[in-house]
């Protein structure tokens, strides 16, 4: 009966488009999360007096203040405070809901089991004065986010996955760079309306996300509007990032689950502040992670099958930016350092058949000859890219020790990846900024197979 849900979707916007006529000029953005155990979660962001109401099927409730206007002083290293003036509400969808609007605004609804999902990451205009590196924002050549999300959106997705850094823009437009003249800065909420909510408003438009948290948004950086915007957990003043004393709590959050299919599920972890070096078991980040990956494991014994979406790669590679085609860099060996203390071969939990990842910018494909699952990178969503991979790993290359790679293959055109599902297994598909498919893969159970098309 799943099918049937976006007839009643339609047959409900109809229905109930007279009493939701009205317009509210007001929003910047409204859009649907989901949360713990798929939770759907409507969200507004408003510089409105006071949140609107919501409609589920016809019946009208308050949404809930989440966060308040803000001003928050300027981070150590930060050069301005972060200004929040506006309203953050929210509201709990109820399960099977048909319809939702907010102020005449439709809504899209959580589908029970997602058949076609988009995932994207590492979206943001780079704009970083430490690494002197400035892109063109006004220029869809070189930064191709809103193409990206009308490709995206025109997919008709289920369901959107974004695997982390939303917001790259942390230094002032230098003169005589045109390409970014103009352009707000900083972590405020003006930023995030440039970088992110503006340029992403129609595939927000399209379906229910489900958001990733990646380094940009470490309490040092973008976390307050992390909190504010993004995150699904209660917002709470030791985990908004505001107070650089709260960090040691703001930067790690719990991991959580989102079913997407009857077999099959989400696991959404938090790897915003993990470090590319081995913690020793007395650091605290290893005692704060080591917890969470046994959560990781007492979530993945919930279902057959689950997918596990972090920023950073576990078990994949990032080029050397100095060399083109270089030598490639191994995976995150901070959170290796942990997971091999539960899981001393695999690393990752039993059941677990695949990874998703965004950080390093490129799409990146890898298939294991053993136990490991399959790894899938989709950070090439906007930011600059970075260097290829070499074509041929060098022999007896790992991302790990005693991860054999089987198969790569990658590609640094920007893009978007596609998941749809066929019976039992998953065709992903890495597609180019206007939705061209690149590179078709597979996934049977942890079994990855891909081609360049």
């Amino acid at each position: 009966m799943n099918y049937l849900l976006p007839i009643f979707a339609v047959l409900a916007a109809a229905f109930f488009r007279t009493a939701d006529a009205s317009p509210h000029e007001n929003i910047y953005a409204a859009y649907v999360l989901l949360g713990n155990d798929g939770q759907g979660i409507a969200r507004v962001i408003t510089d409105a007096p006071a949140c609107p109401d919501v409609r589920f099927d016809g019946k009208t409730e308050k949404m809930q203040l989440r966060a308040s206007p803000a001003d928050v002083p300027a981070r150590p290293g930060s050069l301005k405070n972060a200004k929040f003036p506006v309203l953050v509400c929210d509201a709990r969808l109820p399960a099977h809901v048909w319809h939702v609007s907010i102020a005449g605004r439709a809504l899209p609804v959580p589908v029970k089991n997602p058949q076609r999902i988009v995932v994207i990451g590492d979206t943001g205009c780079r704009m970083n004065q430490s690494e002197h590196a400035f892109q063109s924002c006004t220029d869809p050549e070189k930064w191709a986010f809103r193409q990206i999300s009308a490709a995206a959106a025109a997919f008709k997705p289920d369901l959107v996955i974004h695997v982390g850094d939303y917001l790259y823009r942390e230094s002032p437009c230098p003169k005589g760079a045109s390409g970014c003249a103009g352009s707000p800065w900083g972590y405020g909420f003006d930023s995030w309306q440039a970088d992110f909510f503006d340029p992403a408003k129609r595939l927000l438009a399209a379906a229910p996300w489900v958001m990733v948290r990646g380094n940009h948004e470490s309490c040092a950086r973008a976390g307050q509007g992390w909190f504010r915007f993004l995150d699904t957990q209660l917002f709470a003043p030791s985990r908004s990032c505001d107070n650089p004393e709260d960090d040691p709590e703001g930067d790690f959050s719990e991991p959580y689950s989102v079913p997407i299919a009857g077999d099959t599920q989400l696991i959404v972890f938090d790897s915003s502040k993990a470090a590319n070096s081995a913690y020793s078991p007395e650091d605290a980040a290893y005692q704060t992670y080591l917890p969470q990956f046994r959560k990781v494991d007492e979530l993945a014994g919930r279902m057959p099958h689950s997918f596990f979406l972090s920023h950073h790669p576990v078990l994949a590679y990032a080029p050397d930016e100095e060399k083109e085609d270089g030598p490639a860099h191994p995976g995150n060996r901070g959170l290796q350092s942990v997971m091999q203390a539960i899981h001393p071969l695999r690393l990752f939990s039993p059941g677990i058949d695949a990874a998703f990842h965004g950080h390093v910018h490129l799409f990146e494909a890898l298939d294991f000859a053993d136990d490991h699952p399959a790894t899938v990178v989709t950070g090439n969503s906007g930011t600059a890219t970075d260097n290829p991979l070499p074509e041929t790993l060098p022999e007896g290359e790992q991302p790990a020790p005693g991860a054999m790679v089987n198969r790569i293959v990658s590609d640094s055109e920007v893009g978007f990846l596609t998941i749809e599902r066929i019976g039992k297994q998953w065709l992903i598909t890495e597609r180019n900024r206007l939705g061209k498919p690149q590179v078709r893969c597979t996934l049977r159970g942890r079994s990855l197979l891909c081609a360049r098309l």
